[in-house]
């Protein structure tokens, strides 16, 4: 249930984000959730009383690697891949993030994976390439450049979502912390890997947040992202990877392009049944590929 409501809470947020990423840089606009999710995490712990757990080396730096991979550098490539690409198509590639997650975990932590898995593997990326290879209304006019640097951001965000829920499942797996604090701890090294990156990049990331801020649409819009995305969001990721398998729990946040569709419905865009039925290939390569009976 945390896996499943993380998963519309994200396609909820990413549409949100590719509205504000037309006024605010992706890196800026990471910072700015990231702070207001640490913010609301913080306050929860106080109103909550949730006591400080007794970490050891191992799996801080586990966690801590796990921020900066994952929020510092996967949400900003995907909030990136949504400027350039939309909402719905970033989600589908990210589909491709539980057979990563597979690979890695054969290469790293020597989970083997049966003839049923590879089949997994397959289909979900042709459910993935199907959809993305699709003409969407609107996009035309972008240059062949503009549309691969997205696919580019989005299969980097993938291999980083892919990469931080290993790590965090592997600290989950030598530590009793609790879901609040791992989210805490994990956006907490994720901001800090953000304002690193601001202040080292040049152009439109260094200008001042104020302009942004003369718009309370733009504050009020800001806020509900990040509640449900950042806080809500991240907060139930952890929940899931620490109370279910690692496969399985970030199959189930894959499901956010099945949320997608129908709130890309309510805003006026048309779906075609070819988006559909990709989003259902996928889906279901990536059943496939977790069903361990």
């Amino acid at each position: 249930m945390a896996a499943l409501s993380a998963a519309c809470l994200w396609a909820i947020a990413s549409v949100v984000y590719g509205l504000l990423g037309q006024r605010i840089p992706p890196l800026q606009l990471n910072l700015i959730k990231g702070v207001i999710a640490i913010a609301l995490l913080v306050l929860t712990i106080v109103i909550t009383s949730e006591s400080l757990p007794n970490l050891t080396f191992a799996p801080t730096c586990l966690l801590i690697l796990s921020g900066a991979v994952g929020i510092g550098l996967g949400d900003t490539a995907f909030l990136a891949a949504i400027n350039y690409l939309g909402a719905r198509r970033v989600l589908l590639i990210g589909t491709l993030s539980p057979p990563i997650t597979a690979i890695a975990a054969m290469i790293f932590l020597q989970e083997q994976l049966n003839f049923r898995a590879w089949c997994g593997i397959l289909l979900t990326i042709l459910g993935v390439a199907w959809v993305v290879t699709e003409r969407v209304p609107g996009t035309n006019n972008h240059s062949a450049m503009h549309i691969w640097r997205g696919i580019g951001f989005g299969l980097l965000a993938a291999f980083t979502n892919a990469t931080g829920a290993i790590l965090s499942r592997a600290a989950f797996a030598t530590t009793s912390i609790s879901p609040l604090w791992a989210a805490l701890l994990r956006l907490s090294a994720g901001v800090l890997v953000i304002l690193i990156c601001i202040l080292f990049s040049k152009g439109r990331e260094t200008k001042v947040f104020y302009p942004y801020w003369q718009s309370w649409r733009v504050i009020l819009t800001s806020l509900f992202a990040a509640f449900c995305g950042t806080y809500l969001g991240i907060w139930l990721q952890q929940t899931a990877i620490k109370f279910t398998a690692a496969g399985i729990a970030i199959t189930l946040m894959q499901t956010s392009p099945l949320f997608v569709i129908p709130i890309a419905i309510c805003m006026g865009e048309k779906v075609s049944w070819r988006a559909i039925a990709g989003v259902i290939i996928a889906i279901a390569g990536i059943g496939l590929l977790f069903y361990l009976k």
